[in-house]
C-alpha cells in the first residue's frame, strides 16, 4: 500500500512510497536485480519515492532530472558524509568522500595536487613495468576467471602507484590487504549492522583494522622522504595557508583513495574484457588503434589517441556503473522535483537506473560504443544522462586518473592477447556492493 514519507507543507507533494518488508524492506528486490527493482518503482511512483532498507527509510531518486537536483544541490541541503557514514562509516570515515563544507574543499584543494596533469602523467610513466610484470605471470586458457586477475592488477598498481610499492610486505599479505577492501566495500549493505562472528559487518570491522594497521606502518618512511606516489604527496602537501594533513589524515584517505583506485577501474575493465569478447569487431578495432600507436607503453598524451577504446570504456561504465548509486542526508528541509524532503532523510541517487532508461538510451542492454560518438552523442540528450563520476562539487577527483589507467591496461591487454567470451553469456552479477561477477568472469583468453 503507498504511503507517503512525511506530510508535505503548502505547494510541496509528499513522497509516495511503502515500507516493503519488515526491517529489510527492498534491500533483497535490489540486490537480486536493481534494474528490475527501480523500473518497477519508477513506474509505480515517479522518478521520486522511498523505501525501507535496514531498518531505515531511504528516498530514491530515479532519472536525470531527480538524480541532477541531488547532485547540483544548489540549496546546499544536502550532505555527503552523514549519508554515506550510515553505510560505509565505520570502514571508510573521513575519506573525501565524506566530507562537506568548507572541510571537503580544503581537503579537496590539498589532495588535486596529486593528481594534476604532471603527476598523472607520471604515474602512466610508471604503469607500464607494473602491468607487463603482473600480465607476465598470467596463465592464457579457456576458462580464466578475469576479475579476480584484473583485481589483483589494479591492486598491484594501486600498491605501486599510490603507496610507491609495499617494501617487505610478502604476496600473501598482499592478498590479505586485498580481503580487507572487500570485506570494507561488501559491508556496506549488510542487513546484519553488528559484528556478530560471521557476519559481512564483522569482516568489513576487521578489514578496516587490518588496513589501517598496514598503512601506519608504512606512514614514518613516506613522511621521511619526498616521492611521486600519492601516500608521499599527501605526507606533503601543503594548503596556501601551510597546513599539512595529519597522520591521521593521510590514513583516511589512503584507506579511501586506494579502495577507489582499484575497485571501480576493477568493474570497468573486466566489463569491457566481456563485451570485447562478445563483440571481436570493436576488439579489432581498438587493437588496430593501439598498434597505430607503435608502442607498448605510451604516455599519458598518446592515450588521447584511443578514441575508440574511450567510447567503449563510457559505454562500459554506462552498462554496468562502478559505483551505482550515490548517498545523500538532507541537513535541512528542501525539495526535489516538487517533493518535500524532510531534514534528517536518507537518499540514494539511482545513477545505474538513469544509465538504462530506454527514453534516454535506445535499446539501452544492447552494448553499443557508438552512442558516445560525435555522430550521435546519446549521453548529451541530458546533462545527467551519463555521470558515472557523479557530479557537482563531489564530482569524483581521479576521474582522469582513472580513465589513465583503465586505457593503459587494455591497450597492454589488446597487444598481447585475444579473448573470445560467447555471445549468449550474461554476467550473473553481485549488487550487495560495487557491483562484480559471482562467476569471476570466465574468458577464453589467448597469446596472439
Amino acid at each position: 500500500m503507498t504511503k507517503t514519507l512525511a506530510p508535505a507543507p503548502a505547494g510541496l507533494t509528499a513522497v509516495p512510497g511503502d515500507k516493503g518488508l519488515p526491517y529489510v524492506g527492498y534491500a533483497l528486490d535490489y540486490m537480486r536485480n536493481p534494474l528490475k527493482a527501480y523500473d518497477k518503482r519508477y513506474r509505480e511512483h515517479g522518478p521520486v519515492s522511498w523505501f525501507r532498507f535496514a531498518g531505515n527509510p531511504w528516498v530514491v531518486l530515479l532519472g536525470p532530472d531527480a538524480c541532477g537536483a541531488a547532485l547540483q544541490n544548489r540549496d546546499r541541503a544536502l550532505v555527503n558524509g552523514a549519508g554515506w557514514r550510515v553505510l560505509i562509516g565505520p570502514f571508510f570515515d573521513r575519506g573525501l568522500m565524506l566530507l562537506d563544507g568548507d572541510e571537503h574543499t580544503a581537503h579537496r584543494r590539498i589532495m588535486s595536487q596529486a593528481f594534476t596533469r604532471d603527476r598523472i602523467t607520471r604515474y602512466t610513466e610508471s604503469m607500464h613495468p607494473a602491468i607487463e610484470k603482473t600480465l607476465d605471470t598470467w596463465t592464457p586458457r579457456e576458462d580464466f576467471r578475469a576479475y579476480p586477475a584484473i583485481k589483483e592488477l589494479t591492486l598491484g598498481l594501486a600498491t605501486s602507484i599510490f603507496m610507491g610499492g609495499a617494501e617487505g610486505s610478502s604476496a600473501h599479505e598482499m592478498d590479505q590487504v586485498n580481503k580487507a577492501f572487500i570485506g570494507c566495500v561488501q559491508a556496506s549493505t549488510a542487513i546484519v549492522r553488528y559484528p556478530l562472528p560471521g557476519t559481512r559487518w564483522r569482516r568489513g570491522v576487521q578489514g578496516r583494522a587490518r588496513l589501517e594497521e598496514f598503512f601506519r606502518r608504512y606512514l614514518p618512511a613516506r613522511r621521511a622522504h619526498e616521492g611521486d606516489d600519492l601516500f608521499s604527496v599527501l605526507c606533503h602537501v601543503e594548503s596556501e595557508d601551510g597546513e599539512r594533513f595529519s597522520d591521521d589524515d593521510v590514513v583516511n584517505h589512503m584507506i579511501f583513495s586506494m579502495m577507489a583506485a582499484h575497485d571501480t577501474s576493477t568493474i570497468t575493465l573486466s566489463t569491457a574484457m566481456q563485451y570485447l569478447g562478445q563483440f571481436p569487431h570493436w576488439q579489432q578495432t581498438c587493437r588496430d588503434e593501439s598498434e597505430a600507436l607503435g608502442t607498448s607503453t605510451p604516455s599519458f598524451e598518446q592515450l588521447d589517441q584511443l578514441t575508440t577504446l574511450d567510447l567503449v570504456i563510457k559505454e562500459c561504465q554506462r552498462l554496468v556503473t562502478p559505483v551505482p548509486g550515490l548517498v545523500r542526508r538532507a541537513a535541512a528541509d528542501t525539495e526535489i522535483l516538487g517533493h518535500f524532503i524532510p531534514k534528517g532523510t536518507l537518499m540514494n541517487v539511482g545513477l545505474h537506473y538513469t544509465h538504462h532508461m530506454p527514453d534516454l538510451w535506445p535499446d539501452p542492454e544492447h552494448f553499443d560504443p557508438g552512442r558516445f560518438s560525435a555522430e550521435r552523442r546519446e549521453d548529451r540528450v541530458h546533462k545527467y544522462a551519463w555521470s558515472p563520476f557523479g557530479g557537482g562539487a563531489h564530482r569524483c577527483l581521479g576521474m582522469y586518473f582513472s580513465g589513465a589507467e583503465v586505457k593503459t591496461v587494455l591497450h597492454h591487454l589488446l597487444l598481447r592477447y585475444r579473448w573470445h567470451v560467447p555471445a549468449e553469456y550474461i554476467a550473473p552479477m553481485n549488487f550487495t556492493s560495487l557491483p562484480f561477477p559471482n562467476d569471476g568472469q570466465p574468458i577464453d583468453l589467448r597469446v596472439r
